[in-house]
C-alpha cells in the first residue's frame, strides 16, 4: 500500500510495536496529526468478549468532559409542549410527521442525531429501514427515546458520544480534535476508558481490554498501554 510522505515520516518517529502510556500516546498522536485541517482524534478498543452473544454486548453513552469538537445537528420528532422544549434547548430541526415525509420523499439527512418521545416511535418506525443502516434510529439505551427531550438535546450539543461493540469486538469512538491539546484529549480518553471498563458484561471471561489504539484522522495508530480489566 502506497502511503503519503507525511504518514511515512510519522511512522518512523515512534516504535509501532510498543504500547505507550496514555499521556505519551496522546502527544505522539498529536505530533503525527499533520493534515491541514483540524483532525479528529479517535480511539479503537478491542475487547475480549464475543459480540455474537447477547449477554456480552458492550454499549453505552457518556458526555465527554471536553466534548467532541463537532457541533452535531439534532432532529427532534415530537409534538406540542415537547416540541417547544426541544426548540428552546437548541435542536436544529423539530417536527412530527412532516419531518418523516421530508426524509422519505426528499432523501433528507442533514442531521447527525435523531431524538424522539416514546409516543412518536410508531411514526419514526416507518423509516426505520433508512435510519437504521445510517446509525440514526432512536434508541432508549442511547438516551434518544425520552420524554426529557431538552436534556437529550443539551447532552448531544455538549459532546455526548455513544460507544458500542462492532462485529469484530472493537469499539470505535472519537475523543476530540487536535486543537484540544494534550490535556483535554487525555481527560476525554480517561473518561471513555472508565466508562468502557464499567460496562464490562458479567459474562465476559479472561482479559477484558485486549488492545487500545489511538489515532488521528490521517495519522498512523499508536498503541496505548492499559492494564485495567
Amino acid at each position: 500500500m502506497k502511503v503519503g510522505k507525511k504518514y511515512a515520516e510519522s511512522v518512523k518517529s515512534y516504535d509501532r510495536t510498543k504500547a505507550y502510556d496514555a499521556a505519551e500516546a496522546v502527544n505522539l498522536v498529536l505530533s503525527t496529526a499533520k493534515a491541514k485541517f483540524d483532525e479528529t482524534i479517535e480511539l479503537h478498543v478491542r475487547l475480549g468478549v464475543d459480540p455474537r452473544q447477547a449477554d456480552q454486548q458492550v454499549r453505552g453513552v457518556l458526555v465527554l468532559p471536553n466534548g467532541t469538537g463537532k457541533d452535531k445537528k439534532v432532529l427532534v420528532i415530537a409534538k406540542g409542549e415537547k416540541a417547544d422544549q426541544a426548540t428552546a434547548a437548541g435542536a436544529d430541526y423539530v417536527g412530527a410527521e412532516e419531518m418523516i415525509q421530508r426524509i422519505q420523499k426528499d432523501n433528507w439527512f442533514d442531521f447527525d442525531v435523531v431524538i424522539t418521545t416514546p409516543d412518536m416511535m410508531g411514526v419514526v418506525g416507518r423509516i426505520g429501514r433508512v435510519l437504521g443502516p445510517k446509525g440514526l434510529m432512536p434508541n432508549p439505551k442511547s438516551g434518544t427515546v425520552t420524554m426529557d427531550v431538552a436534556k437529550a438535546v443539551k447532552e448531544v450539543k455538549a459532546g455526548k458520544v455513544e460507544y458500542r461493540l462492532d462485529k469484530t469486538a472493537i469499539i470505535h469512538c472519537p475523543i476530540g480534535k487536535k486543537s484540544f491539546g494534550a490535556d483535554k484529549i487525555t481527560e476525554n480518553f480517561n473518561a471513555l476508558m472508565d466508562a468502557i471498563v464499567k460496562a464490562k458484561p458479567a459474562a465476559a471471561k479472561g482479559q477484558y481490554v485486549k488492545s487500545v489504539v489511538m489515532t488521528s484522522t490521517m495519522g498512523p495508530g499508536v498503541k496505548v498501554y492499559f492494564n485495567k480489566g
